[in-house]
């Protein structure tokens, strides 16, 4: 199969499967509105890629390079970013849905997620130093030897992190959500 390289393209309303994204490189390329739910972007590179309200739903991201890549309204279930290629490895997230993903093992220190909604989503063994989670849902987040130092969780809702597991040193968090790092001791805070 011949890989193909593409430069500053814009894609609008693709549906992968038509076959019109095809495997290669894609630099400085704009994903809008496309559907790539249940894709196989198997060893695809995106490098300074923007995706804009794509589903991306149950993805292979298996091999897959995503360098420098922002993700914005995007729907991405299931995604399992822990398959990623790591060299180079650097996202961003706005206004992203990104239940059930996994982040595992990753190190992905200073990512933003912002206004993000990331139920049960797996950071186990993750390095989120300096990570960004402005206005984010984290129910069911596993942060379990998670590297949290200096990440910005102020904002955060619904998260519970155990402090004995986890390194927090220097993280901020809010005195609203200060019950997120207590949960497990069931105690009443008024």
């Amino acid at each position: 199969m011949e890989l193909v390289f593409v430069e500053d393209k814009t894609f609008d309303k693709i549906i992968f499967e038509e076959g019109i994204i095809k495997k290669g490189e894609y630099i400085d390329c704009r994903f809008l509105n496309c559907d790539f739910s249940n894709a196989d972007l198997r060893e695809y590179i995106f490098e300074d890629c923007q995706f804009t309200n794509c589903n991306m739903s149950m993805v292979n991201l298996n091999k897959t390079a995503l360098r420098i890549v922002h993700f914005k309204g995007c729907k991405l279930l299931g995604a399992n970013f822990d398959q990623c290629n790591e060299f180079g490895l650097d996202m961003q997230f706005q206004e992203c849905i990104l239940n059930h993903s996994s982040f595992y093992k990753l190190s992905i220190a200073g990512t933003p997620f912002i206004h993000c909604i990331l139920l049960e989503v797996d950071f186990s063994y993750s390095n989120l130093k300096k990570a960004i989670f402005d206005n984010c849902d984290l129910s069911g987040a596993i942060f379990d030897n998670t590297i949290l130092e200096g990440a910005d969780l102020r904002s955060a809702q619904n998260f519970s992190i155990d402090v004995e597991y986890n390194r927090i040193k220097k993280a901020k968090f809010s005195q609203s959500n200060i019950m997120g790092l207590l949960h497990k001791y069931d105690i009443v805070i008024q």
